[in-house]
């Protein structure tokens, strides 16, 4: 029988300090914190033993020698921890001042990228030939600037799990359309993005974007007039839905929001975030979207006569379609009489012009949705009577109406139904709750009685988001009767939710000085500082 071998019993060995560790990229901010903390702990509890060491006086040789090779063992092992936390300071240094660099080749890469696409927009080309080489090359630059956006967002949530500062303009520009309505639609494809935003840029109406092959967006302001085309848009998104953008109604909860404290277009929202001027630049240079202009003649037929011009109702386009019977067309007249009605209290909600402070922001807007929800009240009975008068053929007849955008399947309008519903209404609303609220707080620096009204102007922001995310729908109604339904619930949220913000509003308002003031009414043009 073989022997059995000899088990090697490893010769007990001294505790040494612990190994140098290198600070890796990845690792998370907390991971971090902890070592560094450990590592503090060890420094401290070592340099106590070697005082206390250095404060014993022992009798005789032998006991001074041992003194003196505890105090050398307990020095070397000092020495060591203080050479490790040097290096990873070292090394979190240098880590710095990558990604810093790194932030700002990003960022002036950016810059350039759009600055070549704000180029190709505004040129004309002449010949289909020469169209399409722009679009191409279009198309390519927004790609390239798509990936560099991406890229800034990776680098920026790389530096927070470090827990490393960011430039504010960067982080600012690169959170621009987190935390919204919105966020969602930037993930479309970009031709689908640039022809939005062509359309809000020029404040098309909806008819006139149609006539362009594009989908309605929401216009926010047309020169002093919030939601310019409101009289037409309740009426012609409850029955063609599908000719809107899918993000129609998640961008006029932004829109409401932002007005309050940004002005007319915020340097942040998701339109912003497509266009190189529509953010922060790096340096702290502001350039802010003009709004579009409208000359006396647009204005007095928006405001005087809604229900004439690009905003009318195709009434006589549905008598044509449905044929009605006599006693439909009565309930028809009656739709009519009721449309005339609701273009009746848009009159008095038009402002001669822009109000340039927070609260007469507020004010014309709550103005407007108010004007608005009136008058879906007024056309909402005789709607219905009239709709559900209809048999089905001419209920078909009816939905097949209106503009030649889009694809009008049934497969077509469900899938946009689901992206409509995919808002992430849920979702936390930070850019819409405490980003304005961090800025104020940055270019006003307001302090006792004005931080605690501040402190209230954003628990009642923050409740009147939440009063717009329970009205957002998780789907669209597949009627057009649902859909109005739909649509005074989200004009009641937004009046409700102005109405909680006004109060703290006026109040944080009263509070500030005249120079205070003046920067709160530009806070756009600060939002880089």
């Amino acid at each position: 029988m073989a022997p059995r071998p000899t088990p090697q019993i490893a010769a007990p060995s001294r505790p040494s300090a612990p190994p140098a560790a290198s600070v890796r990229p990845e690792q998370p901010r907390e991971t971090l914190s902890r070592q560094a903390s450990e590592r503090q702990g060890r420094i401290d509890h070592l340099q106590q033993r070697v005082q206390t060491l250095q404060s014993q006086k022992p009798e005789g040789a032998r006991a001074q020698r041992e003194q003196q090779r505890l105090l050398q063992s307990q020095n070397r092992l000092l020495e060591r921890e203080q050479r490790v936390q040097q290096r990873e300071q070292h090394v979190e240094q240098r880590q710095r001042e990558m990604l810093s660099r790194q932030t700002a080749e990003r960022q002036t890469r950016i810059d350039r990228l759009q600055q070549r696409v704000q180029t190709l927009q505004s040129q004309k080309p002449e010949g289909a030939r020469a169209q399409r080489e722009q679009q191409r090359i279009l198309q390519t630059q927004n790609r390239l600037l798509d990936r560099e956006q991406r890229a800034q967002q990776s680098d920026l949530a790389r530096q927070q799990r470090l827990g490393l500062q960011a430039p504010a303009a960067t982080v600012a520009a690169a959170g621009a359309a987190r935390g919204r309505f919105g966020a969602h639609f930037r993930e479309r494809p970009l031709a689908q993005t640039q022809a939005a935003l062509v359309a809000r840029h020029r404040g098309w109406a909806p008819r006139q974007a149609w006539r362009h092959r594009h989908h309605a967006v929401f216009v926010a302001w047309l020169g002093p007039v919030f939601w310019p085309y409101a009289y037409s848009d309740i009426f012609d998104y409850t029955f063609w839905s599908y000719a809107y953008e899918p993000g129609y109604w998640a961008y006029a909860y932004d829109d409401f929001v932002d007005t309050v404290f940004w002005g007319g277009d915020s340097p942040y929202s998701a339109y912003a975030s497509t266009n190189p001027y529509d953010y922060p630049q790096a340096g702290g240079d502001t350039r802010a979207r003009q709004r579009a202009s409208v000359s006396p003649q647009t204005l007095q037929q928006l405001c005087g006569t809604p229900d004439k011009g690009v905003t009318a109702w195709p009434l006589d386009d549905i008598t044509s379609a449905v044929r009605p019977t006599p006693e439909q067309r009565a309930l028809l007249d009656a739709l009519k009489t009721a449309a005339a009605n609701a273009a009746g209290v848009f009159k008095d909600s038009c402002a001669d012009t822009y109000a340039l402070t927070p609260p007469g922001r507020l004010r014309a807007m709550m103005n407007r949705v108010s004007a608005t929800l009136d008058a879906v009240k007024i056309v909402r009975p005789a709607l219905e009577n009239f709709y559900n008068s209809l048999s089905d053929e001419q209920q078909a007849r009816f939905n097949a109406l209106g503009p030649n955008i889009g694809d009008r399947s049934p497969r077509r309008q469900e899938a946009g139904a689901q992206e409509a519903s995919a808002e992430g209404c849920g979702d936390p609303k930070s850019g819409l709750t405490q980003l304005p609220i961090q800025r104020i707080e940055a270019v006003l620096h307001p302090a006792g009685k004005q931080k605690e009204a501040l402190d209230r102007l954003g628990e009642a922001t923050a409740k009147g988001v939440e009063g717009l995310q329970a009205a957002c729908p998780n789907d669209v109604p597949l009627t057009p009767v649902g859909r109005l339904e739909a649509i005074q619930h989200r004009l009641e949220a937004m009046l409700q939710a102005a109405k909680l913000v006004e109060p703290a509003l006026d109040e944080f308002y009263a509070t500030l000085s005249s120079e205070q003031k003046a920067r709160f009414n530009t806070l756009q043009q600060r939002a880089g500082s």
